[in-house]
C-alpha cells in the first residue's frame, strides 16, 4: 500500500497521448456508426482513452444528472487530474458530448459520465494485467507482450484488489531507495480493508527496497517490482494506461 510522501512530480508522459482532436481521429470508426444520444463504447486491447480535466471536471451519475464528484486540474498529490474514458454519448453530428469515464475513487470500478468539453481526450496503446494467484505482471503495447515480470502481492490479510481499473497518477517519493523504490505507478484501486490509512488506503505498482518479497504475498496490497524492472515499465505506463488484475 502507497504511504508516500511527494519530493517531485512527474508530469503526465507524452508518450501514447495525442491531442484531443488527433484522439477524436481515432475514433472515426465509433463516429461513422454512432447514434444520437446512446452511450458508445470505447476502448480494444490494443488502444485505450485517458481523459485530462486540465480546468478542472464534474462528474455526474448521468449526463446532465446528480453530481458524483468535484474534480480540479491536480489531485492531492498534485499529479493532473486523469480518468480513464471508457464510453461516450453522441451528439447529433456524431461529436462525443459526454465522456463515460473510470474514478480513481470509492467503491473500485466506480465509473460517471463528464462533459466531453471539460477533458483533453488522448489515447493510449499501452496495458497492464496482473495475475495475483501467478505473481506475476504482464506489460503490453498495442496488444503486443513487452514486459512479463515477477511480482510480490497483497497478503492473505491485506489482498491486493481485482477489477480493471487505470493509471491515474504516477509518484516519485522522496527516498528513492525506500520501500517504494524509484517511484511509484498509481492505479484507480483501493485496499477493502485498510480504511483507516491516508487517502483511503490507494494501490500501486512500485518498486521495493525489500528484494526478497518477490514472488511472494506479502504487501499492504500493492504490486511490488524489482526496482530494474519498476525503471524499464516507468516510461510506458502513462496515465490512462488500463490495469487489469485476475486473481
Amino acid at each position: 500500500m502507497t504511504r508516500i510522501v511527494v519530493a517531485a512530480m512527474l508530469l503526465l508522459a507524452a508518450a501514447g497521448c495525442g491531442s484531443t482532436r488527433t484522439a477524436h481521429r481515432v475514433l472515426g470508426t465509433h463516429v461513422q456508426r454512432c447514434r444520437e444520444g446512446l452511450l458508445h463504447a470505447l476502448g480494444s486491447r490494443r488502444l485505450a482513452y485517458a481523459g485530462i480535466a486540465n480546468h478542472g471536471a464534474i462528474a455526474q451519475h448521468a449526463p446532465g444528472g446528480a453530481r458524483v464528484a468535484l474534480f480540479g486540474p491536480t489531485n492531492v498529490n498534485g499529479f493532473p487530474t486523469v480518468f480513464g474514458v471508457v464510453g461516450f454519448v453522441a451528439g447529433a453530428d456524431c461529436s462525443a458530448t459526454w465522456y463515460r469515464v473510470q474514478l480513481p475513487l470509492k467503491p473500485n470500478g466506480a465509473t460517471a459520465y463528464v462533459r466531453a468539453s471539460a477533458l483533453q481526450l488522448a489515447h493510449v496503446t499501452t496495458r497492464i494485467v496482473v495475475r495475483v494467484s501467478a505473481r506475476r505482471l504482464t506489460l503490453y503495447d498495442r496488444g503486443r507482450r513487452v514486459l512479463d515480470a515477477e511480482v510480490a502481492v497483497g497478503s492473505a490479510a491485506t489482498p491486493t484488489p481485482t477489477g480493471r481499473f487505470y493509471v491515474n497518477q504516477r509518484l516519485v517519493p522522496a527516498d528513492r531507495n525506500g520501500p517504494f523504490g524509484p517511484g511509484a505507478i498509481g492505479i484507480s484501486a483501493f485496499s477493502s480493508v485498510l480504511t483507516g490509512w491516508t487517502q483511503g488506503g490507494p494501490v500501486a505498482i512500485h518498486g521495493t527496497n525489500e528484494p526478497w518479497s518477490i514472488g511472494l504475498a506479502v504487501s499492504n496490497g500493492c504490486i511490488r517490482l524489482p526496482n530494474a524492472t519498476l525503471q524499464r515499465i516507468w516510461p510506458l505506463a502513462v496515465a490512462g494506461t488500463p490495469v487489469i488484475i485476475e486473481l
